[in-house]
């Protein structure tokens, strides 16, 4: 066999089942197919320097994604260089079981509204993915490539067969109750998808919902703020003085930077704990960054 490069000549021998021997190679058998399972997809090789590097500089751009263009420039842009894909399909379960909500990210030259609109008419695809992910122990699924799982019929696979992006990889994220929560469908060339890039995949997703949930987050804060006034209830006093408490500055030292009394600062604090309706200084700090009314 091929070990790290290298030819190993393996020889066999005979040991029966209940002997020391043939029970310690069992074990070693299986803490084998263990680790193969967990860092290694069917001969997808630990990540070289360069590999690292990028996955590195990708989970940092995950982090600076707040709206959904951000997002679109990432996918398309950074992240091809960890997955290369055509087209990515973001689905989020919402309280009933069999619905999602769906976003698609995909090439200038494929139409994302109509790639959503039809794999959230296809249930039948979704859920037997959603089977087929949860009976591999939440590992990603490889579609339409060798040694990948057949692409089921359907709709969704038919969009997918005519665009020319039925090389797919399939991964999500799951709650403590074992629990789908969200999916990424992911659409290639044929021959672009294979197992390192499933285990690539795999090690990205995380961040890549997190990053999709913040634009769910900034989504809603723009229809909020679009309907109501009180999303920046704060005066330029206040939003200056919640500054200095992000930091890290106490009352006497905001007061002495801005020419005022630490009293005057204190009933500064006490309003904007009421508007933000949080109970102390760390709380509003935090409120005022989600509702992106405080600069830093």
């Amino acid at each position: 066999m091929q070990v790290g490069g290298s030819q190993v000549n393996v020889h066999s021998r005979i040991t029966g089942p209940g002997s020391k021997s043939g029970r310690a190679e069992r074990r070693l058998g299986e803490r084998r197919r263990g680790e193969r399972r967990v860092g290694e997809s069917d001969g997808a090789a630990l990540l070289r320097p360069r590999q690292v590097e990028s996955l590195l500089l990708n989970i940092d751009a995950s982090l600076r994604v707040h709206a959904r263009h951000h997002l679109f420039g990432w996918t398309q842009g950074m992240l091809q260089s960890v997955v290369k894909h055509e087209l990515m399909v973001c689905a989020l379960r919402s309280t009933r079981p069999t619905s999602y909500q769906v976003d698609c990210f995909a090439s200038p030259w494929i139409d994302p509204e109509k790639v959503s609109e039809v794999f959230r008419r296809d249930a039948a695809f979704v859920a037997q993915l959603v089977g087929q992910w949860v009976e591999s122990d939440f590992r990603p699924i490889l579609y339409g490539a060798g040694g990948g799982v057949p692409l089921a019929r359907g709709p969704f696979a038919a969009e997918l067969q005519r665009l020319g992006t039925d090389s797919v990889i399939a991964h999500g994220t799951y709650d403590s109750l074992g629990k789908p929560v969200s999916l990424f469908v992911l659409a290639a060339t044929p021959g672009d998808l294979g197992q390192e890039d499933a285990f690539r995949l795999e090690l990205v997703v995380p961040f890549l919902h997190l990053a999709w949930m913040r634009t769910q987050l900034g989504g809603a804060l723009e229809e909020r703020g679009a309907t109501s006034q009180s999303v920046d209830p704060l005066s330029a006093r206040e939003k200056e003085i919640l500054r200095w408490i992000h930091l890290g500055k106490s009352n006497f030292e905001i007061g002495t930077i801005l020419g005022i009394s630490p009293l005057t600062v204190k009933n500064h604090v006490q309003k904007i704990l009421r508007k933000l309706n949080v109970q102390n200084r760390t709380h509003a700090v935090g409120r005022a960054l989600e509702l992106r009314i405080l600069d830093v």
